[in-house]
C-alpha cells in the first residue's frame, strides 16, 4: 500500500479527494492474538522497554521507537498496538513486538490482526460557524462549547465521528480502512464550506 505523502510534497488525486485536502494520518489502533498465555511479570522484567503495574492496569505496556508505538500486552495473549501513522506501520510495530514476546520464551503467534481504529486530521484552512453548522445538522451534532470547543458530529454513512474546530482545523476519528476517513471528510467538506466564517 503506498504511503500518503505530505502536503505539497505530490499532486493530490481530484478524483478520490475533490476538496483538494488529503487527511493525515495521525494514529492507527490495532489488534493482534498472540495465542498463548503470558506471564507478564516474567516479561516486565526481561524486557527492556516494559512497565507492568497490575494494581493500576492488567496489562504490559511496552514500548519500540520505530515504528515509534506503544503496545498493551494481557496475559491472555490479547494485544493492542498504538500511535502507528499507517496501517503497513502498525503491522510492522504489532509483528515487532510479537517477536520481542517470542524472544522472551513463549510460543508467540500472530492471529488475526486487525486495525480497530484510524485517527486522521486536516485543516481546511478557513474558521468555521460552529453554531449555525450544529442547528441545521442538528441530528448529527452535539456542541456544547463550555464542555468541550469542538462539535462532535457523528456521520451515519459512512460511521465515523467528525470534530469540528472553529480554527478549521478537523480531527476524523472511528474508520476501519482510510478510504472511510477520506469518504468522511469529503462528506463534510462542502457542508463546512456553506459554514464558512465571513472574516472582519
Amino acid at each position: 500500500m503506498a504511503e500518503q505523502g505530505l502536503e505539497g510534497s505530490q499532486p493530490v488525486d481530484l478524483s478520490k479527494h475533490p476538496s483538494g485536502i488529503v487527511p493525515t494520518l495521525q494514529n492507527i489502533v490495532s489488534t493482534v492474538n498472540l495465542d498463548c498465555k503470558l506471564d507478564l511479570k516474567a516479561i516486565a522484567l526481561q524486557a527492556r522497554n516494559a512497565e507492568y503495574n497490575p494494581k493500576r492496569f492488567a496489562a504490559v505496556i511496552m514500548r519500540i521507537r520505530e515504528p515509534k508505538t506503544t503496545a498493551l500486552i494481557f496475559a491472555s495473549g490479547k494485544m493492542v498496538c498504538t500511535g502507528a501513522k499507517s496501517e503497513t506501520q502498525s503491522k510492522l510495530a504489532a509483528r515487532k513486538y510479537a517477536r520481542i514476546v517470542q524472544k522472551l520464551g513463549f510460543p508467540a503467534k500472530f492471529k488475526d490482526f486487525k486495525i480497530q481504529n484510524i485517527v486522521g486530521s486536516c485543516d481546511v484552512k478557513f474558521p468555521i460557524r460552529l453554531e449555525g453548522l450544529a442547528y441545521a445538522h442538528s441530528a448529527f451534532s452535539s456542541y456544547e462549547p463550555e464542555l468541550f470547543p469542538g462539535l462532535i458530529y457523528r456521520m451515519k454513512q459512512p460511521k465515523i465521528v467528525l470534530l469540528i474546530f472553529v480554527s478549521g482545523k478537523i480531527v476524523i476519528t472511528g474508520a476501519k480502512v482510510r478510504e472511510e476517513t477520506y469518504t468522511a471528510f469529503e462528506n463534510i467538506y462542502p457542508v463546512l464550506t456553506e459554514f464558512r466564517k465571513n472574516q472582519q
